[in-house]
């Protein structure tokens, strides 16, 4: 069974920072972009981040540009979203989501449209607050 688990969030104060995951079971992500979104209270689900198939292209919002961070560890399954400078607009529940390339499309470039993914995990809070 496909199946994306979220962690790494909790509760920081502004100016800190988390490292989210996103472990794959059931599958292997390497062939396979990967992206982390967020949503708000009362907002659409939006983009953070992406990258691709082969890990050498990588996406931001440019809300996280400069501050957010993802890489892939494909020998371990896993996604990262390392997050600094956090700030209370940050505040929102994070998924990581995968869209399959195949073997043929490893180095195209990630998009952050939600419709694009096709397997989503659960989600995990990150609040940022004092």
């Amino acid at each position: 069974q496909l199946q994306l688990v979220e962690s790494g969030g909790g509760l920081v104060q502004p100016g800190g920072s988390l490292r989210l995951s996103c472990a794959a079971s059931g599958f292997t992500l390497d062939y396979y972009e990967i992206g982390w979104f967020r949503q708000a209270p009362g907002k659409e689900r939006e983009g953070v981040s992406c990258i691709s198939s082969s890990g050498g292209s990588t996406n931001y919002t440019d809300s996280v540009k400069g501050r957010f961070t993802i890489s892939r560890d494909n020998a371990k399954n896993t996604v990262y979203l390392q997050m600094n400078s956090l700030k209370p607009e940050d505040t929102a529940i994070y998924y990581c989501a995968a869209h399959p390339t195949g073997p043929l499309l490893l180095f195209r470039r990630c998009v952050l449209y939600p419709t694009e993914y096709d397997y989503w995990g659960q989600g995990t809070q990150v609040t940022v607050s004092s």
